[in-house]
C-alpha cells in the first residue's frame, strides 16, 4: 500500500527532552505544521524564574511538567497534568530544577481585518 503524500500521517515532531541548543529561558519548541488545528510550545523557566499573574479569557490550556517542579497555584512535579480553564487566573513560578512544561490549546484564529460597524443615527 502507497500512502498519498497529501494524506495526513502521525510522526515525531521533536525530543520533548530539553537539549544543550534549548535556550536558557522561554520556549524552546512550538507547533508549526501547517494547518494545524492546535497550538503547542515546549517552555523552560530557570530555577525561581516567574511568570506573573494573567489570564486567558477565550482559551483553555492544558499544561503538562515535563521536567522539574514548582507552582502553578499549587505544587507541581514531572508528569503533572494540569487543565487551564478559560477565564482563570494563573501564574508559574520553577522550583529549584527549574520547571519546563508543554502547553495545548485550540489553534488562535489568524488576525483579521475587519470594518467597523455602522454607527447608528
Amino acid at each position: 500500500m502507497t500512502l498519498d503524500e497529501s494524506e495526513p500521517t502521525a510522526r515525531i515532531l521533536t525530543d520533548g527532552r530539553r537539549g544543550a541548543d534549548a535556550p536558557e529561558s522561554g520556549a524552546w519548541w512550538t507547533l508549526a505544521e501547517s494547518g494545524r488545528q492546535l497550538d503547542a510550545n515546549l517552555v523552560h523557566l530557570p530555577p525561581g524564574r516567574h511568570v506573573g499573574e494573567h489570564v486567558e479569557p477565550d482559551l483553555d490550556v492544558l499544561l503538562v511538567v515535563v521536567e522539574g517542579s514548582g507552582t502553578i497555584g499549587e505544587p507541581v512535579s514531572t508528569g503533572s497534568l494540569v487543565w487551564l480553564p478559560h477565564g482563570s487566573r494563573r501564574e508559574l513560578t520553577a522550583g529549584p530544577d527549574g520547571l519546563s512544561y508543554l502547553t495545548v490549546h485550540r489553534r488562535r484564529p489568524g488576525m483579521q481585518i475587519k470594518r467597523r460597524p455602522a454607527e447608528r443615527h
